[in-house]
């Protein structure tokens, strides 16, 4: 590594244009709650080498199960499985559904590194049927980490790591599912007006927010999803779900009255994402999302629950070939606020799961348009 901290595998010239390097060097913090304050305040987002020690650090912290594959596992099995094939040929996995590995200021060398890298993943971790935002985490990794080999392990660790609190990265397809399906419901009751734009100017506004996860794993410049990573790391999944928001807000706050870019919102969002700088800074997308009131894990936790059983329920635990992420329940599930419910008429009355038992609740036409609550 030199000075500044860049390995091999970083084009150096891009990163000192991305990110420059101005931070402090050491972080002497031991407890959480302080290291989450740091973590939010961008402490080590301008040292390269203090966020490679501090990311080691946590993720050397994150509990795993018992048999993790490490840095010696992957020095034993990339010459088998890479072979003689050129790196930057190689197919990526299937499991990261033709997501492509994003530059993040890496070389070519550092790129080729990231799909030999997935490869290994894919034959250690066979259960893992369904991981787009892998390439994002994997490449971003590699920019903090000695060699290959401790960019494996650090992947890994995130992967199995197995406190059912602490959920990390989607690994199936129903898990992805019941994420966007969770999303969309955070979206219901946290950014009304922008649900509003997005079912004025959208055929299928659950196919928008099935896309959540990508504004944030590859379509983020890399100095955002960097500083979203650095908390993500210490809080968790929920970093996610309120920065995703935090972008939708924004959105809808550029875009609220004037034409789109295109006849496709989806779109539209994801340019906007790729273009962020133009209107927001890192610090004040994090502030907006924090800024998000009574947004709880335990929310979530349940939101979470209830779309995965109703997943199950309608036998949707993989992916369709035939058929694109969501499109599945576009006639069958209307958005209101508070959760998805399963309606076959924009009139109906449902139950929903709430905190405090069953309750009913009343669909109207164009998805999240006020409701009725009837007694319990």
């Amino acid at each position: 590594m030199d000075s500044q901290g860049y390995n091999c595998f970083v084009d150096k010239d891009k990163m000192d244009t991305a990110i420059q390097d101005l931070g402090p060097k050491e972080l002497s913090c031991t407890e959480l709650q302080e290291l989450k304050q740091l973590a939010r305040q961008g402490y080590w987002a301008h040292s390269h080498a203090l966020r490679g020690k501090v990311y080691q650090r946590l993720i050397r912290d994150i509990p795993c199960r018992t048999v993790t594959p490490d840095a010696s596992v992957y020095s034993d099995i990339v010459g088998k499985i890479v072979g003689k094939h050129s790196s930057s040929t190689l197919p990526l996995p299937e499991f990261v559904d033709n997501t492509q590995v994003p530059s993040y200021c890496l070389n070519t060398r550092g790129e080729g590194a990231v799909r030999k890298i997935l490869l290994c993943i894919a034959n250690q971790f066979p259960d893992i049927s369904f991981c787009p935002a892998l390439p994002a985490v994997v490449a971003l990794l590699l920019h903090y980490s000695i060699d290959e080999a401790e960019c494996f392990e650090k992947a890994c660790r995130i992967l199995a790591c197995n406190d059912p609190s602490k959920k990390l990265i989607d690994q199936s397809f129903l898990a992805f599912e019941s994420s966007c399906m969770t999303f969309g419901d955070l979206v219901n009751k946290y950014c009304q007006a922008a649900h509003k734009l997005m079912v004025a100017v959208s055929e299928d506004v659950l196919q928008v927010y099935a896309d959540w996860q990508r504004w944030l794993f590859g379509e983020l410049p890399l100095s955002y999803f960097a500083r979203v990573f650095d908390v993500f790391l210490v809080e968790g999944y929920k970093v996610l779900y309120r920065v995703a928001l935090a972008i939708l807000k924004f959105f809808h706050k550029v875009k609220a009255g004037q034409p789109l870019e295109s006849d496709n919102v989806k779109q539209d969002i994801r340019i906007f994402v790729k273009d962020i700088a133009k209107t927001v800074s890192p610090e004040k997308l994090l502030e907006k999302a924090f800024a998000i009131r009574l947004f709880s894990r335990k929310e979530i936790q349940l939101l979470q629950m209830a779309n995965e059983k109703a997943l199950k329920q309608r036998g949707i635990t993989v992916k369709q070939k035939s058929l694109g992420c969501c499109l599945w329940y576009r006639q069958e599930w209307h958005w209101h606020r508070g959760h998805v419910c399963h309606a076959t008429r924009a009139d109906h009355e449902v139950h929903y799961p709430s905190g405090h038992g069953w309750h009913y609740c009343h669909l109207w036409p164009g998805g999240g348009s006020p409701y009725r609550q009837l007694p319990e």
